[in-house]
C-alpha cells in the first residue's frame, strides 16, 4: 500500500531545503564580497550560520558589545546576517571613523525603523546624506537650533520649568514619578517651539494624553534599537519573524495621525496667537510657498517632510533630555555629598529668592561637570544610530567593505580604563580644574565622551539639548531636597538600564521632594 508523507513532514523538508539555500547563498555573497582584497577583517566572535552574530547581542546589546570588545578589541568584525559590521569600541577608532573617513560614512544603512516609522527615509535622521538632507540640517540650524534662535525661546523653557517645579510644590511631600514629570515639562518646552502651544495640560501627573504620548515615544525607541532580522536578510522581510515591522506601522499611523491633526488645524485656523514669536511650524508651511534657496519645484517642503521633520524633533528632543536629566538626579540622590555641593554653588550664585535662569549656567562649574559626568556614564544614545560605508576603506590596518553597518558604542567608550580613571565611579570632579579631563567637552571635538555623536551626523539639536538638561537638573537640585520612598538608602538605589534606542532607566525614578527655597517663590 502506498504511504503518502504528512504535510508536516513535507514543510519540515521544504523549510529545510529553504535554510540550505540561504546558507549556500550567504557563503556565496561573503566570498565574492572579500574577493581581491589583501587586508584582514578585524577580530570578532565567530559567527552563527544564517544569523551571524545578532544572537550574541542580548537584551542590552551595548553592554554585551562592551564585553565583547574587551576580548576582540576596540575595532570589532560582526556578521549581522548578510550585512557586515564594524563596531567602535574606543576613542581613537572612533575618530577613525568619524573624524578622518566621515564622508565615508556619512549614509545611514536601509532600515525598517526608517522605512516604516520615519515617512520612508523622508526625514532629517534618517534621510540620504546629500543636498536633501543638507537643506532640512540648514532649516533646523537656522531656524531652532542658532544661538539666536536658542535666545529667542530662553523664555519659553523657563517658564515650563516653573510650571515643573511649582507643580512638584504642590503636592507637598507627596512622591512623585520624576521621569513621567520630566517628559511633560520637555515635551511641552519644545512643542512652543515648534508649534506654539502645548501639546500637555496640567502637571502631567493624571494626565491621559502625556502617558499616551510617553508610551508612543518609548514603544519607538524600543522598537527602533531592536535588531530586526529582516534588515540584515533582505529575503525574511516579507516574513517579519519578529513582529516588529508590524508594530512599526502601526505606531507609524498613531503618530502620524496626530502630526496631520496639528499640520491640518495650522493651515486651517493659522497661529492660535498665544505665542509672541514665529513657531518652526510657521515657518516649516512658509518655506512650501517658495522655492527654497531659489532652487527649483523639487526644493519646496513636502507636508511628508514636514511631518517627518516635527517626528524627529519630538522623539529626539523630549525622551533623551527628560531621561538624561532623571540619570543625573539619580546619581545626586546616590551621591548625597554631591548633592549638597551642587546645592551649595546654586545657593551661592542663585540664592534662596528666585529660580534659576539660563544666564545663572555659565557660572555654576560643579553644576555643568555634574551634566558632563551623567552625559559620560549615560549618553542618551548608547549605541550610535548607525553609519553605512560608502566604499571600502582601511581602518588601523585592517579592511572595511563597502556597505558595511558602523556602530559606535558610545557607552563602552566613556567607560573604557584605558581613558578614564575609575570609569564606573559617577565623580563630577574629573572635569573640574584640576581634573582628570577638565578641558573634554561633549560636542564632538573629544572621543572619549561622545553623546551627541560626531562629524557630519552629529545630533543637530546638541545645543539645545546640552542647555535643557543643565538647566533642568540646575532647578530641581536647587529647588528641592530628595529622599527615596521608604526610607531607602540612597546606596541601594536601583540604577539598573533599560534598553531600547536611548537608555532609559530600568525602574522610574520615584522619589518625595521637599522645598527649601522661600515659600513665595513658589506661588509667583
Amino acid at each position: 500500500m502506498e504511504m503518502n508523507p504528512s504535510p508536516f513532514i513535507v514543510h519540515t523538508a521544504v523549510f529545510g531545503l529553504f535554510v540550505v539555500f540561504i546558507f549556500i547563498f550567504l557563503k556565496l555573497v561573503s566570498r565574492k564580497k572579500g574577493h581581491g582584497r589583501s587586508l584582514p577583517l578585524p577580530p570578532g566572535p565567530r559567527p552563527w550560520p544564517i544569523l551571524g552574530n545578532i544572537p550574541h547581542l542580548g537584551s542590552k546589546p551595548h553592554q554585551t558589545l562592551a564585553e565583547m570588545a574587551k576580548t576582540y578589541g576596540p575595532l570589532m568584525h560582526l556578521k549581522f546576517g548578510l550585512k557586515d559590521a564594524v563596531v567602535a569600541s574606543s576613542a581613537s577608532v572612533a575618530e577613525q571613523f568619524l573624524k578622518k573617513h566621515d564622508v565615508n560614512f556619512s549614509n545611514r544603512p536601509p532600515n525598517s525603523g526608517a522605512k516604516h516609522i520615519a515617512y520612508n527615509y523622508q526625514d532629517l535622521v534618517f534621510a540620504p546624506y546629500g543636498p536633501r538632507w543638507r537643506l532640512l540640517r540648514k532649516i533646523c540650524s537656522v531656524h531652532l537650533f542658532s544661538s539666536k534662535a536658542l535666545d529667542d525661546f530662553q523664555h519659553v523653557r523657563h517658564e515650563e520649568i516653573c510650571i515643573l517645579i511649582r507643580a512638584i510644590a504642590s503636592g507637598g511631600h507627596a512622591p512623585v514619578n520624576l521621569g513621567k514629570l520630566l517628559g511633560v515639562c520637555t515635551t511641552n518646552a519644545l512643542a512652543r517651539v515648534m508649534l506654539g502651544r502645548r501639546v500637555f495640560e496640567g502637571d502631567g501627573g493624571e494626565n491621559p494624553h502625556a502617558d499616551e504620548f510617553k508610551s508612543m515615544v518609548v514603544e519607538i525607541m524600543v522598537l527602533a534599537g531592536a535588531f530586526n532580522l529582516g534588515d540584515f536578510i533582505p529575503v525574511l522581510d516579507w516574513f517579519d519573524l519578529q513582529g516588529i515591522a508590524g508594530k512599526m506601522k502601526k505606531l507609524h499611523a498613531r503618530f502620524d495621525k496626530f502630526l496631520n491633526g496639528i499640520l491640518e488645524d495650522r493651515k486651517s485656523n493659522g497661529s492660535n496667537g498665544a505665542e509672541q514669536y514665529v513657531d518652526l511650524l510657521s515657518v516649516l508651511i512658509s518655506l512650501q510657498d517658495s522655492n527654497i534657496d531659489g532652487g527649483d519645484e523639487g526644493t519646496k517642503l513636502t507636508d511628508t517632510e514636514i511631518k517627518a521633520l516635527l517626528l524627529n524633533l519630538f522623539i529626539a528632543g523630549t525622551d533623551t533630555s527628560s531621561s538624561t536629566v532623571e540619570w543625573a538626579m539619580a546619581e545626586l540622590i546616590r551621591n548625597p555629598k554631591l548633592l549638597v555641593q551642587a546645592q551649595e554653588e546654586l545657593d551661592r550664585v542663585v540664592g534662596p529668592n528666585r529660580f534659576v535662569t539660563e544666564s545663572d549656567l555659565p557660572q555654576l562649574t560643579f553644576l555643568q561637570a555634574v551634566i558632563k559626568e551623567t552625559f559620560r556614564l549615560h549618553p542618551s544614545t548608547p549605541l550610535s544610530l548607525p553609519r553605512m560605508a560608502a566604499e571600502d576603506c582601511e581602518i588601523n590596518g585592517y579592511y572595511v567593505s563597502e556597505g558595511s553597518t558602523l556602530l559606535v558604542n558610545v557607552w563602552a567608550i566613556a567607560r573604557d580604563p584605558n581613558a578614564w580613571a575609575n570609569p564606573l565611579d559617577f565623580n563630577p570632579t574629573r572635569f573640574l580644574a584640576g581634573g582628570e579631563k577638565p578641558n573634554v567637552d561633549v560636542k564632538g571635538n573629544d572621543f572619549e565622551v561622545i553623546p551627541f555623536g560626531a562629524g557630519r551626523r552629529i545630533c543637530a539639536g546638541m545645543s539645545l539639548g546640552i542647555r535643557m538638561v543643565q538647566l533642568v537638573t540646575a532647578s530641581l537640585v536647587h529647588s528641592f531636597d530628595w529622599a527615596l520612598l521608604d526610607g531607602l538608602k540612597p546606596e541601594k538605589l536601583d540604577m539598573e538600564e533599560g534598553y531600547g534606542l536611548t537608555l532609559q532607566r530600568a525602574s522610574p525614578l520615584i522619589v518625595h521632594p521637599k522645598p527649601r527655597l522661600s515659600a513665595q517663590v513658589y506661588c509667583m
